[in-house]
């Protein structure tokens, strides 16, 4: 890696750097020069973005296709009210110029996905997974593996956090740990199922850590190691793995060849939609079935609409009629699969799936609003 020579204004700021013996002057230009991609700028980016960029990384990109939402507000601190429905790739690049304005932050205000995703890691040195989708995971450990640049990964999930390192040729990788995505319903987003604000800081800046040792080429990286973090108990514990054999990316036969498209919902899953502006007219002639949990449908409901959280409806699944007509809902459009497909093999035929859940209808209703 090429060294950058420091101004005196950098070696001021990063003077606290240059008294650790392990960074020093060297290991600051050698941040100056280094080049760290940040996938998703919400919850972890939020940390890991602010941490990289104060300690003087040289070029930091950003990618997000999303806009800053209010509801992003109680855990993605990079963003304050004025950045309500502003990218949040352009939001975080102007922040990140305010709090060091000796950086370069190229935001990428696009979806990484397959067709672009070897093109935009191959650019960097170090690549942040900050994402909370399981397709886009594998999408970045399978092109950071081609592209030969690590891939610090990070997750959370209400009370809990992960953290990894994958090293591609140097250790497992994403599918080793996970080799098969489980099903959307049962892994829940933020968005979906909540968060402590706090713990999307502990993970963030802990992959923000990780990106530092792997740039200054110190300490030892969590390689085959997964770190877990239980913040509601205050306790951290580490799972130990290698490289699975029979890995289909790095195994002794692998038969990826490069990165894959996006799957698509398998045949079964396919279903009637309605759009959220199609509620009202559907309604008309169907029963609004809202799958939502009690702590979810305190924030609003539909009238009218029958009531049956998702964890009940095996069992009160006795109390609805097939010879009814029912549009089935959640908050955002997860748990009612399940619910879809579960009313599918019990004989109701007469479904329809509220595309996007009860928040994207109240989105588009003036005046009302489901959170």
């Amino acid at each position: 890696m090429v060294q950058r020579t420091l101004s005196a204004r950098a070696l001021r700021r990063y003077s606290r750097h240059l008294l650790i013996p392990e960074v020093g002057l060297h290991g600051q230009q050698r941040l100056a020069a280094s080049r760290v991609l940040v996938i998703g700028a919400g919850g972890l980016g939020s940390p890991s973005l602010q941490y990289l960029a104060a300690a003087g990384v040289g070029t930091i990109g950003i990618v997000d296709d999303d806009a800053v939402d209010e509801t992003n507000l109680q855990r993605q601190t990079i963003f304050g009210t004025e950045d309500v429905g502003v990218s949040k790739a352009i939001a975080a690049a102007a922040r990140l110029h305010g709090l060091n304005p000796l950086i370069e932050v190229v935001p990428h205000a696009l979806r990484f996905e397959p067709a672009n995703a070897r093109a935009l890691v191959r650019d960097y040195d170090v690549v942040l997974d900050c994402t909370d989708r399981f397709p886009t995971r594998y999408c970045i450990n399978d092109a950071c593996f081609f592209e030969g640049k690590p891939d610090v990964y990070g997750s959370i999930f209400r009370f809990d956090g992960q953290v990894s390192v994958f090293l591609a040729g140097r250790g497992p990788c994403y599918r080793c740990l996970f080799p098969e995505p489980p099903p959307a319903e049962l892994t829940p987003t933020c968005a979906e199922g909540g968060v402590l604000g706090a713990i999307a800081g502990i993970v963030g800046t802990w992959q923000a850590n990780e990106a530092l040792k792997l740039l200054l080429e110190i300490g030892d990286p969590l390689t085959g190691r997964l770190m877990l973090v239980d913040c509601l108990q205050a306790r951290t514990r580490e799972v130990s793995f290698g490289a699975d054999p029979a890995c289909r990316l790095c195994g002794q036969r692998p038969d990826i060849g490069g990165v894959e498209p996006f799957a698509e919902l398998p045949n079964q899953d396919r279903f009637v939609e309605i759009e959220p502006e199609q509620l009202d007219e559907a309604l008309r002639d169907a029963t609004l079935l809202d799958v939502r949990e009690p702590h979810e449908a305190v924030l609003g409901s539909v009238e009218g609409a029958l009531a049956m959280p998702v964890s009940e409806l095996e069992a009160r699944m006795s109390e609805l009629d097939t010879a009814r007509r029912y549009v089935v809902a959640c908050r955002l459009g997860v748990q009612s699969r399940w619910a879809m497909r579960r009313l599918r093999d019990a004989g109701f035929e007469r479904l329809a799936h509220l595309n996007g859940g009860l928040l994207a209808y109240a989105a588009q209703r003036e005046g009302f609003d489901i959170f």
